[in-house]
């Protein structure tokens, strides 16, 4: 398996527009390109990181954005780009409930 960490820096005031866009490309992509999906998180320091797993690179590699104006939601949100991280799995101990894709996060959580 293949995945890779995306990161950034946003607008200020354009966190949801992001969060928004973020999830209909995530979207389109899985249902579109074969991609295991991603998920979204915030981080302390206060970029926004996703982390995505696909079957292969050359599955992500064939994948262009098949949700142009969720891209650009996105882009227009988006202050920096940092560099993207790729990685091949070596051991996976992640288990978590239900496994949905798409599946809200848990109370308190909140989108965006």
């Amino acid at each position: 398996m293949f995945a890779v960490i995306y990161r950034w820096r946003l607008r200020p005031g354009m966190e949801q527009q992001f969060a928004d866009g973020w999830h209909r490309v995530t979207a389109a992509i899985h249902a579109q390109c074969g991609s295991y999906g991603s998920r979204l998180h915030r981080a302390d320091d206060g970029t926004w990181v996703a982390y995505a797993r696909w079957p292969d690179e050359a599955a992500r590699e064939r994948c262009a954005a098949p949700d142009p104006q969720g891209v650009a939601m996105m882009v227009e949100a988006i202050a920096e780009r940092l560099p993207e991280t790729r990685m091949q799995l070596v051991d996976d101990m992640l288990a978590e409930p239900g496994g949905v894709l798409g599946t809200a996060p848990g109370p308190g959580a909140g989108r965006g």
